[in-house]
């Protein structure tokens, strides 16, 4: 006998304002609980260390995850000069020390360099997965790791105050894959010393805002009363980069079993271009992504939100 499923079908999002000394999936269980929801995913992991936005996905809207992911993030972070940790962050163990610290016109100077499409190396303690097990727990086990370069983006990287010799706040705009904790080391290296992240605030992912992020205290206070519920934004929520495009009910049954359709208007589809994702609507409602293939749309994702 199949294992009935427990929780609601719950559709949304919760801009969620994560707390320190908490996993992303911590977070996203407390969330699932206090909407009684039978589905939860996040888009992009935080640290426990860190803090800020965390878009919480519940039912159908975790199809739309991957495409949050992959919007740009905005983080502030403070960095402390002449210690280096082998976590890259303030919860690990010191394995370097320099007297070097960096004066104010070096470190602007030296911002620049970071801009644009950059090689980084992901730290020990990441998630990246190095022969099918994460690399942090590797790490923990006392191996030496090292994760593969990667191409990250940086879009902007400014020095925000330097409170005093020891330490700098940083703001940055960063793409997909990006580790801040990589950033605030290779930059340390640059400017000839030593370094490790001590706080980091996540302050938009895409259209989610650190300004309209809910804690989870307020959340819990709310329980499941109507209030609560004002907090949980539609599936469609930040996804205005990917193109919407209005289909017929026939169409969308269609999507809705897996099947492609031919546009008998194909100019949408050849204006945007072949292999692009949009959004495939009907009544106002989003049925699927999907892609443009041969004039017509191919379903990716399938929403079903009965």
């Amino acid at each position: 006998m199949p294992r009935k499923r427990k929780g609601r079908p719950v559709h949304g999002w919760v801009n969620l304002d994560k707390p320190a000394g908490m996993s992303s999936a911590q977070a996203v269980a407390k969330v699932r609980r206090l909407f009684d929801a039978a589905k939860a995913g996040h888009a992009g992991t935080l640290d426990p260390l860190a803090t800020g936005v965390l878009p919480i996905a519940l039912g159908e809207a975790t199809k739309a995850v991957p495409y949050i992911v992959a919007d740009r993030k905005i983080y502030r972070f403070a960095v402390r000069w002449g210690v280096a940790t082998d976590t890259e962050d303030a919860e690990g163990r010191v394995i370097a020390t320099s007297a070097a610290r960096p004066e104010r016109d070096a470190i602007r100077a030296a911002l620049p360099g970071f801009i644009g499409t950059i090689v980084q190396i992901p730290p020990a303690y990441s998630a990246v997965k190095i022969g099918g097990e994460r690399s942090y727990d590797r790490a923990r086990q006392g191996e030496a790791v090292a994760p593969k370069p990667r191409l990250v983006t940086i879009e902007r990287f400014d020095l925000v105050e330097q409170p005093d010799r020891d330490s700098a706040v940083f703001e940055a705009l960063v793409g997909k894959g990006t580790y801040i904790r990589a950033l605030a080391r290779d930059l340390a290296v640059v400017l000839g010393t030593v370094a490790h992240v001590t706080l980091l605030r996540r302050l938009a992912v895409g259209g989610f805002r650190a300004d309209r992020a809910i804690s989870l205290e307020k959340l819990a206070v709310m329980g499941h009363s109507p209030t609560a519920s004002e907090h949980l934004l539609s599936v469609e929520t930040a996804l205005d980069d990917i193109p919407a495009l209005a289909v017929t009910a026939v169409e969308a049954a269609a999507l809705r079993h897996g099947r492609s359709v031919t546009r008998a208007d194909q100019a949408f589809c050849r204006d945007l271009g072949e292999g692009v994702t949009i959004r495939a609507v009907n009544d106002d409602r989003l049925v699927a992504f999907a892609q443009i293939r041969d004039g017509g749309l191919r379903p990716i994702r399938v929403l079903n939100f009965d």
